[in-house]
């Protein structure tokens, strides 16, 4: 039996070496992979350096381009590099600190450092939920876990499906 289809995703991998030529993208492919398991039809994963503009106008073109979900990859720690928080701020309309609370948190449970560390932010943009997830592998397998469950349910809402 099929997985019903809760709408269309967008992976965005921030890479800092996407600028230089050379990319090392070893989660896109996951992500795409339990985005189609979870019910989404997956647009693609596009590779963008890490650079703030480079980033939003990433976000930006996906919610133009109307997914009903980002998620990006990568850029979320502390080092002064790493811009990805910052320059989804700068894109979200509504912060959903709750979810990204819950990613950080069970991360760090499942021993991912990186996600609970992450600065990484949730929110809408338009009629869009962006996500943003720390670049391990760990930290996408558990962040995607986490995502999950909820992510029918705020997609649902912003399409006006779910009255809850």
């Amino acid at each position: 039996m099929a997985t019903p289809q809760i709408g269309r995703a967008l992976v965005v991998i921030v890479d800092d070496r996407a600028g230089h030529g050379e990319t090392h993208d070893r989660t896109g492919p996951l992500v795409a992979e339990l985005l189609e398991e979870a019910g989404f039809v997956v647009d693609g994963a596009v590779t963008v350096p890490g650079e703030a503009v480079a980033i939003r106008n990433a976000l930006n073109t996906a919610v133009i381009g109307g997914v009903d979900l980002v998620i990006t990859v990568g850029g979320t720690g502390v080092s002064p590099r790493d811009v990805t928080a910052d320059a989804t701020a700068g894109v979200l309309d509504r912060p959903i600190p709750g979810i990204a609370e819950a990613i950080r948190a069970s991360g760090l449970a499942a021993g991912a450092v990186d996600a609970g560390l992450s600065r990484g932010l949730v929110g809408v943009s338009g009629s869009t939920l962006v996500v943003n997830l720390a670049s391990s592998r760990a930290a996408v397998r558990d962040g995607m876990a986490t995502l999950s469950p909820l992510v029918a349910h705020v997609i649902g809402e912003l399409s006006g499906l779910e009255t809850s």
